[in-house]
């Protein structure tokens, strides 16, 4: 891991098209604006753990083939 200080209003580059900026530090927490591009998917770190949880979930339900085959044939 990669540890760096940074002082409002300056930035680190990440992959030379990755901008992250400290816009404002006030009360213990940190405001950060981030430039990416539009194909880069960023989330926080607890929504994104929800989400893969919530995929292995559904990878785990079992599918009746046959009645799901039912439901799109009529």
């Amino acid at each position: 891991m990669l540890i760096l200080s940074r002082k409002e209003e300056e930035s680190i580059i990440i992959d030379g098209n990755i901008v992250i900026k400290v816009l404002e530090i006030q009360e213990g927490k940190v405001r950060l604006g981030i430039d990416a591009p539009k194909e880069v998917d960023i989330f926080r770190e607890e929504l994104y753990k929800s989400i893969q949880e919530e995929n292995i979930q559904a990878a785990k339900t079992s599918v009746d083939i046959k009645k799901m085959g039912k439901l799109f044939n009529g």
